[in-house]
């Protein structure tokens, strides 16, 4: 969930034409082209593998406060708490549950984004064995319920938090449990932009499928290869999932924008705080008519689409947002075959050709079947497995004819061996956790924990 900082004098917003510019003003040209991505991991106390406090002396906010002492992060405060840091290009912030998320500085390859991971690993993991605490690779808090796990005192959150409740059953278990690892690309014009969204938007049961790493909640099995997708089902239908229009040929981003000025809105920032006298309220009204004196400005629209979640986002570059997170030698797999992908034009085209007769029903389906089935699931009478393994060739592909190389003249398929030999033996990560936690591990959340837990040398 992405924070925002509101400029001194935001311009008013004179006319929809005008958002639907900005997306066309934030085009690049292909050598400006870079790859971003966002790690969210949760954090469990190592002995009991239950969800780590935001508050105390072994709590996530002592973990920050330490993490800027250390290696010079430069610390955020909201009310006099720690709730951020920033260093360089990159960040550290956290979701509402006290997941730790990295967002990575913009990296024209993915061996820059490795760097940059092993680095973040190393200090998390060194600053969390002095204090009990361990960060795993899931996609989900494992053990610890809902109502066990501390907010994180954001204003933002005492707004979205209740609001979860009226609009759907699993909001806050979306906000406090869940964990994922997101890539963002930048895009050229609108005609390149809305292919990108439209293959995002079709692929996303697949990479669900590929990187299912979430079948443990609340201390058991919860029937689900990827539990955290299916949560996103009944979050918040109005701003959640798969959106219909992406799946137009004539689709652009008039759609989009048309789209997100129908979703209810949580909040407008004024002197740096939170107003809630729109919330709920269909941006297209504030637009049009204000509230309580206030008129919408630029700034409030790009607050508001920091709160839409569709499974593929566009905030002037396109957010794939399907995959639950991994563990550290499996994390970059995902930048990796979005960038083999979406960065070579005839990758693309084989992507588009895979699921351009696919509409939003048959997806829309599959969407569901792999939140339990993950590459079991079927697809027009296909195995999803089959098409998993389409797509990482596709990549593969690109990131050959890219031949960007790192110091030891290895190209980005690196990063995509792990997958490639689970791809070929038919398994997702959240198959073999089950597997393991109702057999050697004997349902013991220590095992789990010891499995799953980031090391200083994995990444």
């Amino acid at each position: 969930m992405t924070d925002f900082r509101q400029t001194a004098h935001a311009p008013r917003i004179e006319s929809v034409d005008q958002l639907v510019e900005r997306m066309h003003a934030a085009g690049k040209p292909r050598d400006k082209w870079r790859v971003g991505t966002e790690y969210e991991k949760p954090a469990v106390e190592r002995a009991t593998g239950r969800a780590v406090p935001f508050s105390g002396p072994r709590g996530i906010e002592t973990v920050l406060r330490m993490l800027a002492e250390r290696f010079g992060w430069s610390p955020t405060e909201e009310s006099g708490r720690v709730i951020a840091l920033e260093r360089g290009g990159a960040s550290i912030t956290l979701e509402p549950g006290a997941q730790l998320e990295l967002s990575g500085e913009q990296c024209a390859t993915v061996h820059c984004a490795r760097r940059e991971l092993a680095t973040h690993v190393r200090e998390i993991v060194s600053v969390g064995d002095e204090l009990g605490i361990a960060f795993l690779g899931l996609g989900i808090q494992p053990i610890s319920r809902v109502d066990e796990i501390e907010w994180v005192p954001k204003p933002r959150y005492q707004v979205m938090g209740p609001y979860m409740t009226r609009v759907g059953t699993m909001g806050q278990r979306m906000m406090k449990q869940t964990a994922t690892v997101q890539v963002n690309l930048d895009y050229s014009d609108e005609r390149d932009a809305m292919r990108k969204f439209r293959v995002g938007m079709a692929i996303a049961p697949l990479l669900n499928a590929m990187f299912a790493n979430s079948p443990i909640t609340d201390g058991k099995l919860n029937g689900y290869m990827s539990y955290r997708g299916h949560i996103w089902t009944d979050t918040d239908a109005a701003r959640c999932g798969l959106l219909p229009f992406a799946f137009r040929d004539d689709a652009g981003f008039v759609d989009y924008v048309r789209w997100a000025l129908d979703v209810p809105m949580y909040f407008i920032l004024r002197g740096g705080r939170y107003q809630t006298s729109v919330t709920g309220v269909p941006f297209r009204r504030f637009l049009e008519h204000g509230a309580d004196g206030e008129r919408a400005t630029i700034d409030d629209w790009s607050l508001h689409l920091t709160t839409l979640f569709p499974e593929v986002r566009l905030k002037g570059y396109i957010e794939l947002r399907s995959t639950d997170s991994q563990a550290p030698e499996r994390m970059l797999a995902l930048p990796a075959l979005a960038k083999g992908i979406f960065y070579m034009p005839h990758c693309l085209d084989a992507a588009f050709d895979m699921i351009r007769r696919w509409t939003y029903e048959d997806t829309a389906a599959l969407y569901r079947e792999v939140h339990r089935q993950a590459l079991r699931a079927r697809f027009r009478g296909i195995e999803v497995l089959e098409y998993a393994r389409e797509l990482e060739a596709i990549a593969e592909e690109g990131l050959q004819r890219q031949h960007a190389l790192d110091d030891a003249g290895n190209d980005e398929r690196v990063y995509l061996e792990r997958m490639r030999e689970e791809l070929a033996a038919g398994r997702s990560p959240a198959r073999d956790l089950a597997a393991k936690w109702e057999g050697e591990w004997g349902r013991r959340p220590e095992r789990l924990v010891e499995a799953t837990a980031y090391r200083a040398d994995a990444s």
